[in-house]
């Protein structure tokens, strides 16, 4: 009697572990090289829920973030500070970020002056670039200052 309750028991087990592993909503991101630094999980713990209408997911590296299914946005903090560069950058709520339009309506902003960087991949056929910039600045303007600031091009040149 009690290996007929243990069948069951190991089958039903079984059938939900192969069920929870077909319909996975985790997002596959690759960790950036610091992305154990202390300052990435300050910030990550503050991702919002929601970002322009997108859900958030779950993701498989550490300070990581993902939004809108399929995914929107990728945040991912713990890279590098970037250096000079000829791509555009803004200031959004005290944060400068990089911009690379090369593959527009998908866009790669990088923090600049901020140590570790942050790096946000997004769709703006679904989200507003503004929208999101906006929104994580506000949490990526917690990261530590290096001092480098986004200069204009006429600027830099002088």
């Amino acid at each position: 009697m009690i290996r007929a309750r243990r069948v069951p028991a190991s089958v039903l087990v079984l059938t939900a572990a192969v069920a929870l592993a077909g319909c996975t909503t985790t997002v596959s991101m690759e960790p950036a090289p610091g992305a154990n630094d202390p300052a990435c999980a300050e910030i990550s713990v503050l991702l919002p829920g929601t970002l322009d209408g997108q859900d958030r997911r779950w993701t498989d590296a550490q300070a990581t973030g993902a939004w809108g299914d399929p995914s929107a946005v990728l945040f991912t903090c713990g890279l590098e500070p970037p250096g000079p560069t000829t791509l555009p950058c803004q200031t959004v709520n005290g944060v400068d970020w990089i911009i690379d339009e090369s593959a527009a309506p998908n866009y790669r902003v990088t923090s600049f002056g901020r140590e570790p960087a942050v790096e946000i991949y997004l769709d703006n056929d679904v989200v507003g670039s503004a929208e999101v910039l906006d929104r994580l600045s506000l949490i990526v303007s917690r990261l530590p200052e290096t001092g480098a600031t986004c200069l204009d091009r006429a600027d830099a040149e002088d």
